[in-house]
């Protein structure tokens, strides 16, 4: 059995005092996501936009995660700094 996730897929930038990374591939589903995969079969449900690549979503396949419901819609995705 599978377990389905609904959540954030998203870029965060982020800065501390040892360093600064821009638009990283964060949210909540993605976190959640690659963890689960190390016990379990996951599938993802997330809305991301043009600026998602097909190298993002490889992050997730290489995972054996099911990337099925990752829906590509215009415009940006969601960006957390």
């Amino acid at each position: 059995m599978a377990i389905l996730v609904v959540g954030s897929v998203a870029f965060d930038s982020i800065e501390t005092p040892h360093g600064k990374v821009d638009h990283c591939l964060g949210g909540a589903a993605t976190y959640f996501s690659l963890a689960a995969s190390y016990f379990t079969d996951v599938r993802v449900i997330a809305v991301v936009g043009e600026d998602f690549l097909p190298s993002h979503e490889a992050v997730f396949k290489a995972r054996g995660i099911d990337v099925q419901g990752i829906e590509h819609a215009p415009g940006l995705s969601f960006h957390w700094t």
